[in-house]
């Protein structure tokens, strides 16, 4: 077994590095969400419900196949921030 010493600063930095990419990465993978991910993010039950914020430009979708749909991540965001209520 192989013991690596690092001083305290310099654990912190390769935490924080590491927490910079692991960042970017999941934005980059993330952009688009399949319709199950979608709907646990509205906390939506309906497919119905997805259907009408699709039909009414609420959310923005695309649809690379016949029957796969994907919704960005970001549009979805903004809708729940543009309807979200401020506290007293």
């Amino acid at each position: 077994m192989e013991v690596i010493c690092l001083q305290t600063e310099a654990f912190y930095a390769l935490v924080d590095e590491l927490y910079e990419r692991l960042k970017e990465k999941e934005k980059f993978d993330d952009k688009w969400v399949d319709g199950e991910e979608a709907m646990r993010l509205l906390n939506v039950k309906s497919k119905t419900t997805m259907q009408s914020l699709r039909d009414e430009g609420k959310v923005r979708f695309s649809q690379p196949q016949p029957r796969i749909i994907l919704y960005d991540r970001d549009s979805i965001n903004d809708y729940l921030e543009k309807h979200a209520k401020e506290t007293f």
